[in-house]
């Protein structure tokens, strides 16, 4: 049985039942029926008001009202807390996120990022693990002229954040044959499928002065595909927003492509995940499909959960846009709009079940075949550090950044390089930076001007750095409860020499977060540490290297100056027992109530 959702009444009196009787989508709802939020997003013009209003007053921030739709517009307000003085006013200023399926940026683009974060940001740059580019420390007086800027260098900031598909991941590798460019394809037209119509209007209107010209313009698959927007079940029954509706999703959702074997995207945390299947000709025939993955959980909150995806199947070439754009209307309908907490699409699935969405999918969506899935090798996390062979003439190099941070000089010196070789950039989920479409015969030069910049030789990483991730924290995220990312090189050199000591060669899985929304993905790793006190943090451990299986928590409040004297007997135990398992197998192995007595917490499972 569905769980009953709150009524919703139109004004001709029929319910939203009588409405999906119909073959009409239950979203079609009279505002004052609506929850708060959800009615505030639907009176606010497709996104525009009362934002469009407070760009052009004088104060240093906007109001709550303004930064939810900000949100959609690529933007989330901070203060600096480190700058918080009793008695005064807050240190105001913007993170701005981009939006770049598969990671891809422009070199004219880059150079655009590069001086606004000089100008006008806190000079440097983020890569995110959804493999875009964050700004922060923009004033508000300031944003405009930003996400003008970048508008104009055919960029763009639009669904970056939000209750809407985010930014669509695909492998960053820039391989020009096998699968990998119709993986690339794939989520650049799931990216312009799944993007709002009429907010992308507002968005032009707000940041573009109106210039419609910038509009995405799709190519005819997808325009086909979006055409069929309008047909029962995927209509939203708005005809400005046919997708979404006015009230857009419950909560963010989230899209990623890859290739067989290749699990640099983190596949089984994604609302949906595609898997392709290319013929002899490396032309798409299908996909594997899995959904329902999601990280964001609340501490003490046992409602929220991380969770793996579900297997729903495998679908032919020629209906996959149907499919994910019937996959997001289910979830657009049936996502729970009371509790925003609850309202991502791996809750909805985990309290009906997968079989109970499969047939509600085939019964109100898609009625086209959902066969088993085919084969798939054994997944891998990717990282294309170093140098490889791009094409027949071409390479691109890999080059490790920690936690995605470009600060100030590499960031300059890059921004030359890429210049002077008019060279494309790839941004990865492990936040790496890829520098593409290199010669042959630029190679050395590109290397010596690398190297000359002081940029890491991947080689030299410990094997725990190299896949490292850590979310930004404080001072800036509003959501931080303690540090991550500026404490991660002093853990992770914690943890080498930890390993070190006990004679360990093996690499560790690592991340780390400053609160549970899970932005680096802590629960898929085989160690995390996750925010949960002022320099306290659930310790989870158990997940796999190759992003397979969800970490369990064992510790609830680990202070920092314990965490080698916690870790330690169960390193010992995993060098003594499995030289050949990964330290999460070898967790799975022991068992929750060894792993406890290992970690002196006793018999309590966690």
């Amino acid at each position: 049985m569905v769980k009953e959702k709150t009524k919703v009444v139109k004004e001709d009196g029929s319910s939203a039942k009588q409405e999906a009787d119909k073959g009409l989508s239950p979203c079609i709802a009279i505002r004052s029926e609506l929850s708060k939020f959800e009615a505030f997003k639907a009176s606010s013009n497709y996104l525009r008001e009362p934002l469009a209003s407070e760009l052009k007053n004088q104060s240093d921030h906007f109001t709550n009202d303004a930064v939810q739709l900000l949100k959609f517009h690529g933007s989330y307000q901070q203060d600096n807390r480190e700058n918080r003085q009793k008695g005064k006013d807050k240190d105001w200023q913007m993170m701005l996120r981009l939006r770049s399926p598969g990671g891809r940026i422009s070199p004219e683009l880059f150079l655009a990022l590069n001086s606004l974060s000089e100008k006008l940001g806190n000079q440097t740059l983020r890569v995110t693990t959804r493999q875009a580019f964050q700004m922060h420390g923009i004033r508000k007086e300031h944003l405009h002229e930003v996400i003008n800027k970048i508008i104009g260098s055919m960029g763009s900031t639009l669904a970056a954040c939000g209750d809407i598909s985010r930014n669509v991941m695909a492998p960053a590798a820039p391989y020009e044959k096998g699968a990998y460019p119709v993986a690339r394809k794939l989520a650049n037209e799931i990216a312009d499928l799944l993007s709002p119509i009429a907010a992308e209007d507002a968005y032009l209107e707000l940041w573009a002065n109106g210039d419609l010209s910038y509009k995405i313009k799709p190519n005819k698959r997808v325009k086909d595909a979006r055409i069929r927007q309008q047909k029962a079940g995927v209509f939203s029954g708005n005809k400005e927003e046919p997708l979404y509706g006015e009230t857009y999703m419950p909560r963010k959702f989230k899209c990623a492509v890859t290739v067989p074997g290749d699990n640099s995207v983190d596949l089984l945390t994604q609302d949906i995940g595609l898997v392709v299947f290319t013929d002899k000709n490396n032309s798409l025939k299908g996909c594997n499909v899995y959904v329902g993955g999601g990280m964001g959980r609340t501490h003490n909150n046992e409602q929220t959960f991380a969770r793996t995806a579900d297997a729903l199947g495998y679908v032919s070439v020629e209906n996959i846009l149907d499919l994910v754009q019937a996959i997001l209307a289910l979830q657009r309908d049936y996502g729970d709009r009371k509790t925003r907490r609850h309202a991502r699409m791996k809750y909805l699935i985990n309290d009906q079940g997968i079989d109970w969405f499969k047939s509600t999918l085939k019964e109100k969506y898609f009625n086209k075949p959902i066969q088993k899935l085919r084969h798939e090798p054994r997944r891998k996390l990717e990282d294309y550090l170093g140098w490889h062979k791009q094409g027949s003439k071409k390479w691109f190099i890999g080059i490790p950044l920690i936690s995605g941070r470009l600060k100030r000089d590499i960031k300059n010196g890059l921004a030359l390089i890429i210049s002077k070789y008019q060279l494309e950039i790839r941004l990865t989920p492990n936040q790496d930076l890829l520098l593409c479409n290199i010669g042959a015969h630029q190679r050395s030069s590109v290397n010596k001007e690398l190297t000359s910049l002081g940029i890491r030789n991947y080689k030299d990483l410990t094997k725990t750095e190299r896949h490292a991730i850590a979310c930004p924290a404080l001072p800036l995220c509003g959501l931080a409860i303690t540090e991550a990312e500026r404490f991660l090189p002093e853990l992770i050199n914690r943890l080498d020499t930890l390993m070190g000591k006990l004679n360990i060669n093996n690499s560790i899985l690592f991340r780390m977060t400053g609160c549970p929304n899970g932005c680096a993905r802590p629960y898929m790793a085989e160690l995390a540490l996750v925010g949960s006190g002022v320099n306290q943090y659930q310790l989870w451990l158990g997940g796999t290297p190759n992003l397979s299986r969800l970490a369990k928590p064992y510790i609830q409040r680990l202070e920092l100056d314990k965490f080698e004297e916690i870790i330690e007997p169960l390193l010992i135990s995993w060098k003594e027992r499995s030289n050949s398992l990964s330290l999460g197998e070898h967790i799975n192995l022991l068992g929750d109530q060894e792993v406890l007595r290992l970690l002196g917490e006793g018999d309590e499972a966690p």
